[in-house]
């Protein structure tokens, strides 16, 4: 088997409407597909959905479901809010730092602009509580070669201490060098 693409990534919403205004309005996302049924397919259980799909860029999709039916919304209590996030690709930090002037302008708060390093960043949430991240690459092949060279030794390094590696501090430490 080989993996092509995702095809979409799902989320719950509160309200399918208001999430699909809100995406189009603060980050140009298209509403492409909606699916409605009265008994969810899969598991055959009568539970009505509105499932809709938004247009993530480059054949990404984004897509919601409204469930009238269940239990509010909630979050895993013992997983921060900055762990569960969606990161969407933006042009240039450029692009980055007027999306973050419109989505202040309209009243919502943005952590960042936060620099990585190898990218830039901005983050906030949507009207479902769901955290959003807008990055901007600015790393460099030298910077990604070296990240690459050090993965599997961080990662074994990881599993065996439970402490995080040294080996990529430098990108949090501005101490990169070619």
């Amino acid at each position: 088997m080989n993996i092509q693409r995702i095809h979409h990534v799902a989320y719950r919403c509160r309200d399918a409407k208001e999430t699909v205004e809100w995406y189009r309005k603060h980050l140009g996302m298209e509403f492409v597909l909606a699916i409605a049924e009265d008994q969810v397919p899969s598991t055959h259980a009568p539970d009505p959905y509105m499932h809709l799909f938004m247009d993530a860029g480059n054949g990404n999709v984004l897509a919601f479901f409204e469930l009238p039916n269940s239990p509010a919304m909630g979050r895993d209590p013992n997983t921060p809010d900055w762990v569960q996030h969606i990161a969407f690709k933006v042009g240039s930090v450029q692009e980055l730092e007027e999306t973050k002037a419109r989505l202040e302008a309209s009243g919502i708060a943005v952590v960042g602009v936060t620099d990585h390093t190898i990218f830039k960043s901005i983050y906030f949430f949507d009207p479902n509580g769901h955290r959003l991240e807008l990055a901007a690459d600015t790393g460099t092949p030298e910077m990604y070669k070296k990240l690459d060279d050090v993965k599997w030794e961080m990662l074994e390094e990881w599993s065996k201490t439970r402490r995080a590696p040294k080996h990529a501090a430098w990108m949090h430490e501005k101490e990169f060098t070619q």
